[in-house]
């Protein structure tokens, strides 16, 4: 599927259902390249243990993971195809659905065997920077034996499990959808990434991103 397409199916399916999955954003050369990256930075233990902002309990106990966020101006060579692929995507969003998105944020995430991260909702408290989530997976060899799916909340009460695949893109409107991740038998490994709006201010006027 060509790019025009693949970005207005993307399109289409946030506009109707607020989410979808794309399985060709990036080659299998490109998704390896990063997952390497990815378990270097980790083994090295470059990857710190995430943070929940204003969480009313310790970050341990509602998330597992550790991360690394991307820095625009010390990008590695397979972080830069990800990240231009990804604004690719977000522009073609702002024209056909009129999002306003000004930029994008990533990091690698790394679930060990048995993290998880409990029910939530990406927009922050008191902002409404996030307007759309993405999650790229880096796992080759996944089996849904092995756990560690990302269960969706529906808004009719129903959910879905979306299993880690390599090269599988999920996004979703980070506004509507309450989501966890589940616990895994064996590293879980994603890219994790926002698209931003420029926030509101208390009198509705824009806030530098």
């Amino acid at each position: 599927m060509d790019d025009a397409s693949l970005f207005r199916t993307a399109a289409d399916a946030l506009a109707g259902d607020g989410w979808c999955m794309l399985t060709e954003l990036l080659t299998s050369a490109q998704t390896r390249a990063l997952a390497d990256e990815c378990m270097s930075l980790y083994a090295a233990r470059q990857l710190a243990p995430a943070r929940v902002v204003g969480a009313a309990h310790a970050a341990t106990e509602l998330r597992g993971d550790r991360t690394q966020w991307f820095d625009p101006a010390a990008a590695s060579p397979p972080q830069r195809a990800f990240v231009a692929r990804l604004d690719a995507l977000r522009m073609a969003l702002n024209r056909e659905l009129m999002l306003g998105l000004v930029k994008c944020e990533a990091h690698y995430a790394v679930y060990p065997p048995g993290a998880r991260y409990a029910r939530h909702l990406d927009r922050l408290r008191d902002s409404d920077a996030r307007v759309v989530s993405a999650v790229f997976y880096l796992n080759e060899g996944w089996q849904e034996a092995d756990g560690g799916a990302l269960r969706l909340y529906l808004e009719d009460g129903a959910h879905r499990d979306i299993h880690p695949h390599a090269g599988t893109l999920l996004l979703f409107l980070s506004a509507r959808f309450e989501h966890e991740v589940l616990p895994a038998t064996r590293e879980r490994l994603s890219i994790a990434c926002w698209m931003r709006q420029r926030p509101l201010d208390a009198a509705g006027e824009d806030v530098p991103a």
